[in-house]
């Protein structure tokens, strides 16, 4: 007896020798990641890696234990000041959250219960079901519809163009493929829509060829006359029309289609109607400006991020499905090891994993449940008028500007917007003044931002999903733009003039 004893305490664990210990480290991570969420405006919007981290964070495998104290001590040093800097209240490139404290807690508890979230009896499953009956009532549709959590924007539309194959395409795509297609499968889009666009396409088999990208407006929404007629023109060339993604909020300019006329042109034509809501679908947060996406609730699938405007950490997207019988069929799947029951753990079976194609998943829904519930859907709405209005208040100052130019009109929460100090400066001149002033942005650690090509123009572009930033924030993006600009100019005068004396 001794001996098995003996032989039962040598058994290897991961967890902690010395639990007081690790209690101990893990109060010292909270604190201090809570002083550098605390102190971000006295840090660097952003800064790069330094040739002695990158040589630190490339190291050999390590076989023997260092330790969860080195280990820590090298994430402080070498992986927390060398991010993309999207916490920071200066952060506005591209489309990104920030975050949020009590958010960071909940991923915490998350990784802690370490629950399988694909479905089954536990409380996570109910938890996220709520979540998306919470979402389908801010949406605006049937009670009906359900849905599922995701990764992220891409995933979630992934899903809703399959979704929009298994109930369009006029065959049993899930036993046939596509080679039981008696006619190609056409999906049309704008010019404007993200290129998960593409990337699903050829994904899921269609090929590039299949989808239509249409011409925009002057505002970048999607031409509703050239799309009428791209649909005659495929229908008369024996093409089979399937689905048409429509944009509530580009990722260029938060450009939002025309939602109610698109909804009617589906119906009219048989076609799925599929809305990406990217960030612009919050807006249903927000009494003051849930009418830029009218007609929103029409789609039959609608997919949109929660780690943008819902400010959470990365990475959560949802998916909405009016048909939540067509979502089940598109992907539900059986396997005797996973036997839907009646009793016991899988009783219900595994739900979320037959609307999607993980099945293993963690529990992002916790974090959503928990901010609605701490902070209320009305507070995320509020957040979301107050970015509207920083962008407007910025947009005001680029018009107001003489050496500045509002690059489009402002119709969400981004902002395009050229330096352009001089008419003797041609196209070329300009992109490369504009680059470099992005350049200089991020490398000073002063802000994060982004740009773009718009009507064949560089642009700096603002996209405010930050509720971290204050008005006086965009009143130091234009002081910048202006300083670095003109840094740039008397930069390339010293050089030319340099250049002529020389010769």
């Amino acid at each position: 007896m001794a001996h098995l004893i003996e032989a039962a305490a040598d058994q290897l664990t991961l967890d902690p020798e010395n639990w007081n210990e690790l209690r101990q480290l893990g109060h010292r991570m909270l604190d201090d990641i809570f002083n550098h969420l605390e102190t971000l405006r006295d840090q660097p919007a952003w800064q790069p890696l330094p040739e002695p981290v990158q040589r630190a964070i490339h190291e050999p495998l390590p076989i023997a234990p260092q330790g969860e104290e080195k280990a820590y001590r090298d994430f402080l040093r070498n992986v927390l000041p060398y991010t993309t800097g999207n916490r920071h209240p200066r952060a506005w490139g591209w489309v990104r959250g920030n975050g949020t404290p009590f958010a960071m807690l909940a991923e915490m508890l998350a990784a802690g219960i370490n629950t399988h979230a694909g479905g089954g009896q536990q409380a996570a499953t109910f938890v996220e079901e709520q979540v998306i009956a919470w979402f389908t009532q801010i949406m605006g549709m049937p009670e009906s519809s359900g849905g599922i959590l995701t990764s992220g924007g891409t995933m979630a539309n992934l899903l809703g163009l399959a979704v929009a194959r298994h109930a369009k395409a006029g065959f049993d795509v899930r036993s046939e493929g596509l080679q039981g297609a008696r006619q190609p499968l056409i999906v049309y889009c704008s010019i404007e829509t993200h290129m998960w666009a593409r990337k699903s396409v050829e994904f899921l088999g269609f090929g590039q060829n299949s989808l239509r990208q249409i011409p925009v407006d002057e505002d970048f929404r999607i031409n509703l006359a050239a799309l009428q007629q791209q649909i005659q023109v495929d229908r008369a060339a024996g093409f089979h029309p399937m689905a048409l993604i429509a944009n509530a909020g580009t990722v260029n300019t938060g450009a939002v289609d025309d939602l109610v006329a698109l909804a009617e042109i589906c119906r009219e034509e048989d076609l799925w109607f599929h809305v990406d809501g990217a960030f612009g679908a919050l807006l249903k947060l927000s009494a003051k400006y849930e009418h830029l996406v009218a007609g929103i609730e029409r789609a039959d699938s609608l997919a949109f991020d929660l780690h943008k405007w819902m400010y959470l950490p990365f990475e959560v997207g949802c998916l909405l499905v009016r048909d939540a019988d067509v979502h089940k069929a598109t992907f539900a799947a059986q396997a005797s090891y996973l036997e839907t029951t009646s009793r016991g753990m899988l009783a219900d079976g595994l739900s979320f994993a037959d609307r999607g194609i993980e099945l293993s998943r963690g529990f992002k829904a916790l974090k959503v449940w928990m901010s609605l519930k701490a902070y209320g859907a009305a507070m995320h709405g509020q957040l979301i008028e107050q970015n509207m209005e920083q962008a407007a208040h910025l947009a005001l100052l680029i018009y107001a500007h003489p050496e500045l130019e509002l690059m489009t009109p402002r119709s969400m929460n981004i902002v395009c917007f050229r330096y352009h100090p001089l008419d003797f400066l041609n196209q070329e001149e300009l992109d490369r003044v504009n680059r470099e002033i992005v350049l200089r942005l991020q490398e000073s650690g002063q802000f994060v931002v982004s740009g773009t090509v718009l009507h064949g123009s560089y642009v700096i572009r603002i996209a405010d999903t930050n509720h971290r930033s204050r008005m006086e924030d965009f009143d130091a993006l234009v002081a910048a733009v202006l300083s670095h600009g003109c840094e740039i100019i008397v930069e390339a005068v010293a050089s030319a003039r340099g250049c002529c004396e020389v010769e």
